[in-house]
């Protein structure tokens, strides 16, 4: 009898340890962590996927226009010295790119002061820059505006926690505060996190228009140079 009692108290004492020792884990999932921050990541969510697409879009359509034929200005020149304008109009227009269609427009005023044709080249080709840098304003606002929603989260977060304490009176606790501080610090998170890859992502595609504008500027400049060359 008293070594039953005995092996009943040491199974009873190993539980106590046990469940003191090995407190339950809670774990959560990306998603689950994500709903802790409340309706406030739904414009967050929103902007993110605007940021994504606006990068993909002009990522593509700034890599096609910076394409450009390494012999189109060898061409072009060959034509205008065989007094050949209907060819180099017609590979101009055959050729989908920004620099054919401000060169073009610079051989369709060939005849007038070069001044004027400048110009003309000059127009078109800040029509191009602006069609590539179409959504790039909203890319920007979406890396300034996602954080500043984040700290909103923040605020509401911790304006939560605070109400709970002071409605709970002394009988506070962890768990009490947890939804307000899961809400403040995942928007914080999430904010941050689509504001810096908005940013980089603008950044990346104002290099690229960059890069582009260069072409663009070196192969005008290369045509004005081939029209200022003397007459045999």
């Amino acid at each position: 009898m008293y070594n039953l009692f005995s092996i009943l108290q040491i199974n009873l004492t190993d539980s106590i340890q046990s469940a003191v020792t090995e407190p339950e884990v809670l774990e959560l999932s990306y998603w689950d962590l994500s709903l802790k921050g409340g309706w406030i990541m739904i414009p967050i969510v929103v902007l993110s996927i605007f940021a994504i697409y606006i990068f993909a879009e002009r990522f593509f359509a700034i890599k096609k226009a910076s394409k450009t034929d390494i012999n189109f200005m060898s061409k072009i020149k060959d034509y205008i010295h065989d007094d050949k304008l209907d060819s180099a109009l017609a590979l101009c227009h055959s050729t989908h790119s920004p620099v054919a269609r401000m060169i073009e427009k610079g051989l369709q005023r060939i005849g007038r002061p070069l001044n004027d044709i400048n110009a003309a080249i000059e127009t078109v080709g800040n029509l191009e820059i602006s069609k590539l840098e179409k959504g790039l304003p909203t890319l920007a606002t979406v890396s300034g505006a996602a954080p500043m929603i984040g700290f909103l989260g923040t605020v509401m977060g911790m304006i939560r926690a605070f109400y709970d304490m002071s409605n709970a009176g002394n009988n506070i606790d962890v768990g009490l505060l947890s939804n307000g501080i899961y809400t403040a610090m995942v928007t914080t998170v999430a904010g941050l996190m689509v504001g810096i890859i908005g940013y980089l992502a603008y950044n990346i595609l104002v290099a690229k228009v960059e890069k582009v504008v260069f072409q663009l500027e070196a192969n005008t400049s290369e045509f004005m140079d081939l029209l200022n060359e003397p007459v045999d």
